[in-house]
């Protein structure tokens, strides 16, 4: 398949007229000769290749054609709406998808006013060359990107406005600054079932193709990790070396540390100069990465609030981040159990965003027995999501307003139905 018949089929997928220039000279990635072709559409931006940066995975919804002789690639498009997403998923439907996870893609710097062009690379940590594809943009910092995350979290997670706020203005805002002065770190807090784990995830595979299993993606469980409280200074030696090697490796990792609440005091500290304002530590820039907290701490702090509101006939949408934010900082770093007590993170105001995750109510338990049975395939009864909901239990006793477990227990639940 030569360049020619690839454009044959951009143009059928859509595209408009595109044409081929080749560049001489440049070099590829292992440092050998290689030719470069660029795409021009007239219909579309013009397109220049960089150097590569950080090898990453390409996003979900990637349009993988052919390879054609020479490394060709498509890294950005300039998405105004939807429509463009919704051509690329049509192509997939038609017999032009390739496997996600079959591909790398690395991201070169963005000139001003030019999309970056894809230039395929080993994983980090691998030995397999990805294949090279045209394709459509979902990477971090695009339009399509803040589109794609800002549906998922909407149409997903019940009963979190804050929540999806938050982390879409967080996440995008940080994928979109080209220079951060600081890695980004978030802290998500509330009841277990409300949400914070399946974030992280579709935060995760938002970010890279393979989502919690990307090379990219670390993942700390506190009871399983770090269990044994009198080998603290040896799990924070770890810790430096394992986020300095990955960071050094892809500036652009992801680290998420569930469990924070479990957490022996102080061990969270020792990554405190990776989330500082320095340019460098060690001749390493962590200014690119994302640290994300998980802890049921301060739950109980929100659910008053939201409590609170409820009674005074409020909704729960009035709730504002303001409202609980420095309630939840403040809480977390005077509660022994939070992972973050007495934290120099809090206290060198590290943690760019507190965010809680509000109690879920009865309508969102059936919300999410919905989506359960949507995912396995059934038809919604809603016979059964009546009895699935009703068998969680309700706080306060009196009221019976929030489940207790959110929607922890509904997956095991539903399988009685």
């Amino acid at each position: 398949m030569g360049p020619q018949e690839d454009v044959k089929q951009l143009r059928d997928v859509g595209f408009g007229k595109i044409t081929l220039k080749a560049v001489e000279g440049k070099k590829s990635l292992w440092g050998t000769p290689a030719k470069v072709c660029c795409l021009v559409s007239s219909t579309g931006p013009g397109l220049a290749w960089e150097p590569p940066r950080c090898s990453q995975e390409p996003a979900t919804s990637t349009l993988s054609l052919p390879s054609p002789p020479c490394p060709l690639g498509w890294d950005r498009l300039h998405t105004g709406s939807a429509s463009l997403l919704r051509r690329g998923e049509a192509a997939q439907r038609v017999g032009y998808g390739g496997s996600p996870g079959g591909a790398r893609g690395t991201q070169g710097t963005e000139p001003s006013g030019h999309p970056r062009l894809a230039h395929g690379s080993p994983e980090v940590g691998g030995g397999r060359e990805g294949r090279w594809g045209l394709r459509l943009d979902t990477s971090p910092g695009s339009r399509a990107f803040c589109l794609a995350l800002k549906l998922q979290l909407e149409e997903k997670l019940f009963g979190q406005h804050l929540a999806t706020e938050v982390i879409l203005k967080a996440l995008t805002g940080f994928k979109n600054n080209k220079e951060p002065k600081k890695p980004l770190t978030l802290s998500l807090h509330g009841w277990a079932g409300t949400g914070k784990n399946f974030v992280s995830q579709i935060v995760a595979e938002n970010l890279y193709a393979k989502g919690l299993k990307s090379n990219f993606v670390h993942l700390f469980v506190s009871t399983l990790h770090f269990p044994h409280e009198h080998q603290i200074k040896l799990y924070q030696d770890q810790l430096q070396g394992w986020i300095r090697g990955n960071v050094s490796a892809c500036a652009s990792s992801v680290f998420i540390f569930d469990e924070m609440d479990k957490l022996h005091p102080g061990i969270i500290d020792a990554i405190k100069p990776f989330l500082d304002y320095y340019e460098q530590v060690g001749g390493v820039s962590y200014r690119k990465a994302i640290f994300i907290f998980l802890s049921n701490a301060g739950g109980d702090l929100i659910t008053q609030t939201a409590l609170e509101f409820w009674r005074a006939g409020r909704s729960r949408e009035d709730v504002q981040l303001h409202d609980l934010e420095h309630v939840l900082s403040v809480g977390v770093f005077n509660n022994k159990h939070s992972g973050l007590w007495r934290s120099r993170l809090i206290d060198r105001n590290l943690i760019d965003y507190f965010i809680p995750f509000l109690p879920l109510e009865y309508k969102h338990v059936k919300m999410c027995v919905r989506a359960e049975m949507r995912a396995r395939g059934l038809a919604v009864d809603e016979d059964v999501v009546t009895k699935v909901a009703e068998e969680m239990t309700f706080y306060p006793k009196d009221e019976k307003i929030y489940s207790d477990k959110g929607c922890k227990t509904v997956q095991s639940r539903l399988s009685f139905y």
